[in-house]
């Protein structure tokens, strides 16, 4: 004869109750207002991503959907904060390639990049692009492997600052190239576009919202696109991988997550509406005009595009002899 004390039976008895309301939760969700932690600087790529989505979900949802910036410590203040917020659905994490690059560079992170956030999609990506000086003689990026090659520790590529993805692009390239350059850190992306218009670095493979202005003024020479197809920015400049490099591919990109154990419907549904919002005529004209792409993918696809570039981005700092601090 089997049987059940009191307690486990009302534990029974709770179980499809607790799952309606799970289902109900996610049925309504949002009923107040939802936040967007950027953990950098207003004004960036990052931001603008963001400030787009936030406007778009606000107007589908009727409520209010919040940007609030917490930057500090390479991204890690503001992605810490989310970690460690309620996991339903009201706070939401802006993630960027920075994400997947801090593993390698910090021993001890105050969360786990995979492990504390639920992963709900990609929303973006800005192709990093390839500029010199106008005065170095090369017209392809063939043409600077090969006088780097020629000038072995002569040429000088510029970056954001050690970690940043402009540097590991620059650590990719010249990994793949086999080419010995020398890397010229810098605090920031502006810094190192003033000194490349100055002619005092040679070459940066640099975000496309921040190269753009100098390339129009003719301040600095566009060589090749580091996406995987050509920028609708500038469809007249080919990638790296076809003009003189194959199998060259970076490019920074964005994404939403939230605290882990946020409930799967809700995931689903902040999935569903990313995958709407990235898609409509007018976000995309934004974002072209900064020479980001709008790109979404599932929850799961998410989560292994994440672990990969946490491999890839390991690799790459490996090969350079990088250490973490």
């Amino acid at each position: 004869m089997r049987y059940t004390t009191p307690v486990a039976a009302a534990l029974i008895c709770s179980l499809p109750l607790a799952g309606g309301t799970r289902l109900a939760q996610a049925q309504d969700y949002p009923a107040r207002a939802v936040r967007i932690v950027v953990p950098v600087t207003p004004g960036g790529g990052s931001d603008l991503f963001a400030r787009v989505i936030a406007r778009k979900l606000g107007e589908s949802w009727g409520q209010s959907v919040i940007v609030e910036n917490r930057p500090g410590g390479g991204a890690i203040i503001g992605s810490e904060y989310v970690a460690r917020s309620a996991p339903d659905g009201y706070t939401l994490l802006l993630i960027a390639s920075t994400h997947a690059i801090n593993p390698s560079f910090y021993k001890k992170l105050p969360y786990d990049p995979i492990k504390d956030f639920a992963p709900v999609s990609l929303v973006g990506e800005t192709p990093n692009i390839l500029v010199v000086h106008p005065s170095l003689p090369v017209r392809t990026a063939a043409d600077l492997i090969a006088l780097a090659k020629k000038r072995p520790g002569e040429l000088l590529f510029g970056s954001a600052g050690v970690g940043q993805t402009t540097h590991l692009a620059g650590e990719l390239f010249k990994s793949m190239a086999r080419i010995n350059v020398v890397h010229v850190p810098y605090k920031g992306s502006g810094a190192a576009e003033i000194d490349l218009a100055g002619g005092h670095v040679h070459y940066i493979l640099d975000s496309m919202p921040a190269a753009m202005p100098n390339v129009r003024a003719g301040k600095t020479r566009a060589l090749a696109s580091a996406g995987a197809k050509r920028s609708p920015t500038l469809p007249e400049v080919p990638t790296i991988a076809e003009s003189g490099l194959p199998g060259y591919e970076f490019a920074t990109w964005l994404g939403i997550v939230a605290p882990a154990a946020t409930p799967p419907a809700v995931v689903s549904k902040l999935n569903s509406e990313l995958a709407r919002v990235m898609a409509q005529h007018d976000v995309k004209e934004v974002l072209f005009t900064q020479g980001a792409e709008p790109r979404t993918n599932t929850p799961q696809q998410f989560l292994a595009f994440m672990t990969a570039q946490i491999e890839l981005f390991a690799r790459i700092v490996a090969e350079a002899g990088i250490k973490p601090e």
